[in-house]
Order: structure tokens, then C-alpha cells, then sequence
């Protein structure tokens, strides 16, 4: 009898993906009962207080009035030149390092995760990633047999953990002489904790003391996805220039992606961007991600490329955008502020929050609380270690509300 016709390397659970799932679950209850008896805390997506998407204005009205042969022409494989030049800008804005710089079109920020991994680390390898982390780093790893290894994120006093982060990098260094890391950071998604430039010179002092024995080969992907929705201005871009002059044998890649500060989501675009001291070393990843890009999506999304360049050339339009952007930013601000509150009202704990669409509650049982508040029409994300609740998809009031129901439903498992 035949069982399988996949190939041994492709064979995967036959499972949903949990996030998604969750969503149509929580479409289904407001369909229902009404979408002011749901509270639909699923998806990593902005939406208004009626629970619909947030498309901002002025992106799509630069779409919309775009001939459609520039909306569906095929982009160059590395991406539009001019692309290319505006999000290096809307990314590090005033705080461009002192450094060597390509980029490369990815679609979405998980095309630069795959090109880090893919590229910078061996079969068999170990990526570093802390224990409070988006599941797809696991997946992509998996799918091109890597392994991924948990540093602790915070320690006793709920500060980042610089001591297991240290142990854990240096122990796979020695190991492999050749090490992936991954910082989700400004507004990690799921915690909404961002380190400060301070941790993140700790995090590069481990890094260039490591860097020493020139055996070593450390590779630093910043996965920046929600920096258009955090800290003041662009005071969380500062830590950029951190990266300024680093021994060559230390590469940065930036993932940045248009899908959160653009409303881009499913038009799947973004930037894996490298960042050397040597010249070589980062024409070198111009032309392997090129690569990669031509075997595995050939190439992304044009009329995106052509928005974002658009608005970023344009004055007015830029500043219309921004102040567009500042207004969901603020929003975002105020639901995030207003949970927080209510948490510490309700006695209720959670992982320290600085900027972003995510704030996190530890627990042991997530997957049976999350279970009984569906019962109650609250829809959050159970992960290993706790509970996803997203701040950018539920209005101010439900905010207010949802962190006592959690803290119910958790003392009654």
C-alpha cells in the first residue's frame, strides 16, 4: 500500500497554520454574534475599531492611480533600482551607518529571514533565536534543515538577558565557527519589547570580542518589521549606526518589510538589507541573494516597488504619508497604553512592553485558556511559553476590557 508519494525532506505534519486558523475561527464568532461581541486578537495586522483592516490612503491612492502596466510588469530580480535606494532611506532615515550597503527586494520580511538562513549558515546548523519568538523563524529553518537553539529573552527582573544570550552565542560559535542570529527588534513580535541602544551595544561588544578569532563567521539579522510603529519620531532607528566600521567578519542583515508601515500585507514586499565593512562582502550578498531570489520567487511585487518609490520622491506625498502614519501610530499607542493599565489593574502579568502591535502574557497552560476564552468570543494566540494578545486589531475598549477576562480564564485552569 502506498502511504507517501513526498519526498522524506518535504514530509510535514498535516496541520493548519494555528495563527490563521484562529482568525477564521474568530471571523466565524463575528459573523454570528456581531463584532462587538468578539474581541478578535489574532492577526499581526492594524485595524480600526470596528475590526476592519487599516489600508492607509496614501498608499493606495498612489496605486490606484498608477498605469496598470506599472502595477503588473515584472520587476528586476534584485528589485527597481529606485526601490532600492528608497528603503534603504525609509529604513535607516537619519541614521545610516558608516558602512558598505546593498539591498535586495524580498517579498515581505520572511524572504529576508529565508536569504539569511539560507545563505549564512551551513546544513545541520544552529540559528540563534530567543525563547519569545515568530514561529516562522522555526519554520524556515526546519524547511532547509537547520536547527534553531533559545536564548532566554529576559531575566528575573524582566530586563533583556544579556548573561543567556552571551552563553548561548558563544557556545554554538565555538561549535559551528559560523553562527546565524536573530534580533527581532524594535517592537518584537510577540513581546513588544525593544532593546535599548545600550543592550544593543552589549549584544555587539559579545559580538566583536567573538570576532577576535577570525576563524569566526557571525552573521546579524535584525528583523526590523514593526519599526515604522515604534518610539518617537525615529529615536528606535538610533541603534542603527551601532553597525558602523564592524570587523568584517561580523555581517548585518536588516529585514525590514512594507507590510506593517505601508498596510502592504498580502502585497508581500520588503528588503533584506547587508551591511559590511568590507566592500566585497556586501557586493557578495547582492549577488547570492540575487540568486537565491531567482530560484526561489523570482522576483516581488513591482507595484509596490512603485508606490513606496512614489511617495518617498515626492515631498508632498511623503509628508502625507508620515502624517497619515503618525495618526495609526498614536492609535496603536493609546490601545497599548490602555492594556497595559488594565493589566496592572486586573493583577494581571505581562512581559515588558516598549513599542509595537504585540504585548505578551506568560503562561504555563496557554493552549487551554486560549481554548476557554474563545468560549467567551476573546480570540488570542497560544504560544509555548504564554499568550499573544494584538494590541493593533482590537479598539481602546476592548482593550480595557480583555485583560480581566484573561486573568479569569487563567485562574480557572
Amino acid at each position: 500500500m502506498i502511504n507517501s508519494m513526498v519526498a522524506k525532506h518535504a514530509l510535514w505534519p498535516k496541520e493548519d497554520d494555528a495563527i490563521f486558523g484562529l482568525a477564521a475561527k474568530a471571523k466565524e464568532a463575528i459573523k454570528k454574534y456581531g463584532a462587538d461581541k468578539v474581541i478578535d486578537s489574532t492577526l499581526g495586522a492594524l485595524a480600526d475599531d470596528n475590526g476592519n483592516l487599516i489600508c492607509m490612503k496614501t498608499v493606495y491612492d498612489e496605486l490606484k492611480s498608477m498605469p496598470n502596466a506599472e502595477i503588473a510588469a515584472y520587476a528586476m530580480v534584485a528589485g527597481q533600482p529606485a526601490f532600492l535606494e528608497a528603503v534603504q532611506k525609509a529604513c535607516f532615515r537619519e541614521f545610516r551607518p558608516d558602512a558598505y550597503i546593498k539591498a535586495v527586494a524580498t517579498p515581505g520580511g520572511s524572504g529576508s529571514v529565508k536569504h539569511a538562513i539560507c545563505n549564512y549558515s551551513n546544513p545541520g546548523d544552529s540559528i540563534l533565536v530567543c525563547d519569545w519568538f515568530w514561529k516562522p523563524y522555526v519554520t524556515i529553518s526546519e524547511e532547509i534543515g537547520r536547527n534553531v537553539v533559545n536564548y532566554q529573552l529576559f531575566n528575573d527582573k524582566n530586563e533583556f538577558n544579556i548573561e543567556s544570550f552571551k552563553e548561548n552565542f558563544e557556545l554554538l560559535l565555538n561549535k559551528q565557527k559560523r553562527l546565524v542570529t536573530i534580533i527581532n527588534s524594535p517592537a518584537q513580535n510577540p513581546t513588544g519589547y525593544s532593546l535599548t541602544d545600550e543592550e544593543w551595544k552589549q549584544v555587539l561588544d559579545i559580538m566583536k570580542e567573538n570576532a577576535k578569532n577570525e576563524e569566526n563567521k557571525i552573521i546579524l539579522l535584525v528583523d526590523v518589521a514593526y519599526i515604522d510603529f515604534a518610539g518617537k519620531g525615529n529615536e528606535k532607528r538610533k541603534f542603527f549606526t551601532q553597525f558602523s566600521n564592524l570587523p568584517e567578519n561580523i555581517f548585518t542583515i536588516i529585514g525590514y518589510s512594507l507590510s506593517k508601515g505601508y498596510t502592504m500585507y498580502g502585497m508581500r514586499l520588503g528588503a533584506a538589507i547587508g551591511i559590511s565593512s568590507n566592500e566585497d562582502i556586501a557586493d557578495e550578498f547582492y549577488y547570492s541573494c540575487m540568486h537565491s531570489g531567482r530560484a526561489n520567487w523570482s522576483n516581488c511585487n513591482r507595484g509596490a516597488m512603485e508606490v513606496m518609490t512614489r511617495i518617498s520622491n515626492d515631498i508632498n506625498k511623503s509628508e502625507a504619508y508620515e502624517a497619515e502614519k503618525a495618526g495609526y501610530k498614536a492609535m496603536l499607542q493609546r490601545r497599548a497604553d490602555t492594556f497595559v493599565k488594565a493589566s496592572q489593574d486586573a493583577g494581571l502579568e505581562i512581559l515588558p512592553y516598549r513599542d509595537g502591535f504585540f504585548i505578551s502574557i506568560p503562561c504555563n497552560n496557554a493552549k487551554a485558556v486560549s481554548d476557554k476564552l474563545m468560549n467567551e468570543n476573546l480570540f488570542l494566540i497560544p504560544l509555548k511559553k504564554g499568550l499573544r494578545f494584538a494590541v493593533c486589531a482590537v479598539s481602546e475598549e476592548k482593550c480595557k476590557k480583555a485583560p480581566e477576562m484573561i486573568k479569569k480564564a487563567m485562574a480557572r485552569i
